[in-house]
């Protein structure tokens, strides 16, 4: 876990202004700043961040946060990534330590298995300088190549779609790049992957040098931040390699990088879905043609890295490969990929084209509406990975079956212990016809894991908290700090006699770690981290919806003394109505056992006692409830 304390301390030093300003213009206004929102489509500016408060809000799409939730929302990393980020911009190390027992993790890096070395922030940085100048070259040299042009243009590609994504085109010569660079013998354009070293010596004896990208169309690829990493080239004739990527350097790795997700975040998000398709010019073709929202790896299979990035974007995910022999086995390979990032409350399809279509001709021959229907009715997950276990076997021989069983194993293995793990076995043993202890014997997966992974709800899935706790657990994350005002009983009555303990639970554990600097900004990405994430984002939207007291102090001054005296009397009252809250529902709690013991013919010596304690307090509690 990352300590509290550092995130508070982290969030002093950076500045919101600077984070969200790299990703969207804003511009003044009184003493916040406003600019589009890019969490949503909109003509009018509704997206406020105050750089007193160190927080932004959206008044049109309720979206908020702090530096660490905006990279989080925004960009899609993960909590370590964005903290990490944050911390490395302001020189900082980012400390860790021990999780908090309370469920669903909180703050920290756990998950994420730590951090993996990387390449110092002045490198990389450098090297970012260095693709971006390349790009603006090759940009620049397009406009005046009329034959790449011509290319774009018979793909159906506009000016406005290549600009959109930076295309741009390397020339044919051995060292055009002379001319972007002041020093074409800086080593950096080695290590960025923009310049081959050759074995043979010029006049001067020393290794010569030329471009690694000649007479292609150039497509660079962005990461997350909009940054260049890299490039993909593609020629114009019928040279090879087809395609052309950047090598592995301290900014690109093709393993975990995807084409165009940088460009396809928002349309992600609107449409609910992300396409994976196979190739740049497929990406950038559905892009012209309405279907924003698609992506491709890097001219490798896709990997469980892959699965994670796309899975921080959206809930479902649809690949879509050729129905040759080459698209099957790419399937295949993202199939493998998917089955750990396979929860209950996640989609993941498989669309297969006709052997002679890729996404883009299929478009330009049937049309968006024909396409659309097709991705509509991609195969689940479920069925692909049946399909793969026993197409082509005599399931009515004992031979054949044995072999579904051996190619089952490694892909039920490698399924969380969930849900659809149970129905996919319960699928699996219905085709055989064979018991379903049998399969989870044979495939050495704990059948109760998988039996009893039937009932239980998805780990992200919302629960509803409604009435007299919904209000409380509201007041509790808008005022963290009255968590101080609350003796032991007090709060062990939050965890024991509601329904939700163990939300109330995860908000007082952070709570009380944040100490004094504990507020709804930093509490709020904290909570967004955690298990029950989708449960406490409705929270935030009621509160940002309907508690304009709070979300016009979201955007003061915290310095400004009438704006601490406001806070301190808004959490005075809070806490006085949390107290009696807590009562009402302890109250209620005694009620329902009395009710409960009043209905029993017979009572041991125990109950009485129970009964008579239960009846004394509930007669305390009402006094002081005013009933």
């Amino acid at each position: 876990m990352i300590p509290p304390s550092f995130l508070q301390d982290l969030l002093n030093r950076v500045d919101i202004i600077d984070v969200v300003g790299r990703y969207v213009q804003l511009k003044k206004g009184g003493a916040n700043f406003m600019g589009l929102c890019p969490f949503h489509n909109e003509k009018s500016p509704s997206f406020t961040v105050s750089p007193t408060k160190q927080f932004y809000h959206c008044f049109g799409c309720g979206a908020h946060g702090t530096a660490i939730g905006f990279l989080m929302e925004h960009v899609g990393a993960s909590f370590p990534e964005a903290v990490n980020e944050l911390a490395q911009s302001v020189g900082l190390t980012v400390p860790h330590e021990p999780s908090p027992g309370y469920g669903g993790g909180g703050g920290g890096g756990g998950a994420g298995g730590g951090y993996a070395p990387a390449a110092s922030k002045a490198v990389t940085t450098a090297l970012s300088d260095l693709m971006q100048t390349a790009c603006d070259y090759y940009r620049k040299q397009l406009r005046g190549a009329p034959g790449a042009i011509q290319y774009l243009k018979k793909r159906g590609l506009t000016g406005e779609v290549a600009a959109r994504f930076g295309l741009g085109y390397a020339p044919d010569g051995w060292q055009n790049l002379e001319a972007a660079f002041p020093n074409y013998r800086d080593d950096a354009l080695v290590e960025a992957g923009l310049v081959i070293v050759s074995e043979k010596s010029d006049a001067q004896g020393q290794n010569r040098r030329y471009d690694r990208f000649r007479e292609r169309i150039m497509f660079p690829i962005r990461n997350v931040k909009g940054q260049v990493i890299g490039f993909g080239g593609r020629v114009l004739d019928g040279g090879e390699p087809k395609y052309l990527n950047s090598p592995e350097t301290p900014l690109f790795n093709k393993g975990s990088e995807l084409y165009g997700l940088f460009e396809a975040r928002l349309a992600i998000r609107e449409q609910h879905y992300v396409l994976v398709v196979e190739g740049y010019m497929d990406v950038v073709a559905l892009a012209q043609l309405g279907f924003q929202n698609a992506v491709a790896t890097l001219g490798t299979a896709c990997t469980p890295i892959h699965v994670q990035k796309l899975m921080r974007q959206t809930d479902t995910v649809i690949f879509s490969f050729d129905g040759d022999a080459a698209g099957r086995r790419a399937a295949r390979r993202a199939l493998d990929a998917c089955l750990p990032h396979a929860a209950d409350n996640r989609t993941i399809r498989f669309l297969f084209l006709p052997s002679e279509h890729d996404p883009d001709s299929y478009v330009r021959e049937f049309g968006t509406e024909a396409f659309a229907e097709q991705v509509e009715r991609a195969m689940p997950l479920s069925q692909f990975m049946l399909n793969e276990v026993l197409t082509g076997k005599e399931l009515d021989q004992p031979e054949g079956k044995a072999r579904a069983l051996f190619d089952a194993k490694p892909l039920l293995q490698a399924l969380p212990a969930n849900a659809l793990r149970a129905q996919i076995m319960h699928m699996f043993a219905d085709r055989l016809d064979v018991p379903f202890s049998e399969v989870a014997a044979l495939c050495e997966v704990d059948a109760r894991i998988a039996a009893a992974s039937r009932k239980a709800p998805a780990r992200k899935d919302r629960r509803s908290v409604t009435g007299i706790e919904e209000k409380t657990l509201r007041n509790l994350v808008m005022y963290p700090r009255t968590v101080a005002m609350l003796d032991e009983a007090a709060e062990e009555a939050l965890l024991t006699v509601t329904r939700h303990g163990e939300l109330f639970a995860e908000v007082t554990t952070h709570a009380r770690a944040l100490g004094d600097s504990a507020a709804f900004q930093l509490l709020s990405d904290l909570l967004r981290n955690g298990a029950n994430a989708p449960t406490f984002e409705e929270i935030f939207r009621k509160i940002l919806d309907y508690d304009e007291n709070v979300r016009d102090l979201l955007l003061k001054d915290p310095q400004d003394a009438a704006v601490i005296e406001e806070r301190r009397e808004q959490e005075r009252i809070v806490g006085e109505e949390l107290k009696a809250a807590i009562l009402k529902m302890r109250y209620d709690a005694y009620c329902d056992r009395l009710e409960q013991l009043s209905r029993q013919s017979r009572h041991t010596p125990e109950e009485f006692a129970e009964f008579s304690e239960l009846n004394r307090k509930r007669a305390d509690m009402k006094r002081q409830l005013g009933l």
